[in-house]
């Protein structure tokens, strides 16, 4: 799993990608995908699209570590093999394995469609992509993270986005990571310096709402004393709102979700209709799943609908 991140074992550029010819394809392509598949790019020169199409492929054959190679066939050169494949427009790409074509598209494609070809062409062939790898090590940084090993997750979390820089995951991940070791600061230039594909992505709107929320902790109140001045005065919203915020600074969410819930049924237009934000903010931070977001919005939608 980790030979991806560190890069060991990863066949030089010169490896996977080639240019090949009619005499030459039996060779190239159809003896060698019995080893692994080969993605074939029928390109010519004269062809705008295939300009485009050709680097973002070379692109994402590297990024696959070797799990594909590429050829590249010039049809002007080549004719007579269009012919045998119908060829009809180009580009046109096929991934052969085994000696068979076995998947293909014709036209420039987005970079995202491209990489999901490839993954698609190894899983195939019975081998595991880079997608999958990658999942596979975000998944072990959240259980370090969870095991409260911040830093050792920081670091896995930006050896994967070293590889891919726009998984949504593993850069909500790293942000995660140093809220837990207590650096806000490092936590927010983080988050402000993510991608623009993938700035609104649920696990960066979670990781956001977490950093707001940690920041919120650092000057929660005293949960006795704050419980104290609700009991003396139960429409004391401000007293109620910064109890619901000591809550969770102290790992009370659901308790902390409970006294929102109540300030909303009090007054929802209370400091510009705060309880509910704080809600959404709360919710946000969680798994979509958890029970505590599925009862409170049930609840809330309840007195919003009532």
């Amino acid at each position: 799993m980790m030979d991806i991140l560190s890069g060991n074992g990863a066949a030089p550029a010169a490896d996977l990608i080639k240019d090949s010819t009619e005499a030459a394809f039996m060779a190239d392509v159809v003896e060698a995908s019995k080893e692994v598949p080969i993605i074939v790019d029928f390109w010519a020169p004269w062809c705008g699209p295939c300009k485009t199409l050709g680097p973002q492929l070379e692109e994402a054959v590297k990024a696959a570590g070797g799990a594909v190679k590429m050829v590249k066939v010039n049809v002007d050169e080549a004719q007579m093999l269009a012919g045998q494949l119908q060829i009809q427009s180009i580009p046109t790409v096929y991934a052969f394995f085994q000696g068979q074509p076995v998947d293909g598209f014709q036209g420039a494609l987005p970079a995202s469609e491209i990489k999901a070809f490839i993954d698609r062409v190894i899983e195939a062939a019975g081998g595991e992509s880079p997608g999958g790898q990658l999942d596979e090590a975000v998944a072990a940084a959240e259980e370090m993270l969870a095991e409260g090993a911040a830093v050792d997750a920081a670091q896995t979390f930006a050896a994967i986005l070293g590889e891919d820089p726009n998984h949504a995951a593993a850069y909500g991940g790293l942000v995660r990571a140093h809220i837990v070791a207590g650096d806000l600061d490092q936590a927010e230039a983080v988050l402000n310096g993510a991608p623009a594909e993938i700035s609104h992505a649920p696990e960066l709107e979670a990781a956001h709402a977490q950093l707001e929320l940690a920041r919120q902790a650092a000057d929660a109140g005293p949960v006795a004393e704050l419980q104290a001045a609700v009991e003396a005065d139960p429409n004391n919203h401000q007293a109620r709102f910064d109890l619901a915020k000591a809550l969770h600074a102290q790992g009370d969410v659901e308790q902390a979700v409970d006294q929102l819930l109540e300030l909303f049924r009090r007054d929802r237009d209370w400091n510009d209709g705060a309880a509910k934000t704080q809600l959404f903010t709360v919710f946000e931070a969680l798994k979509p799943n958890d029970p505590i977001v599925l009862n409170g919005r049930r609840k809330l939608s309840s007195m919003i609908f009532a």
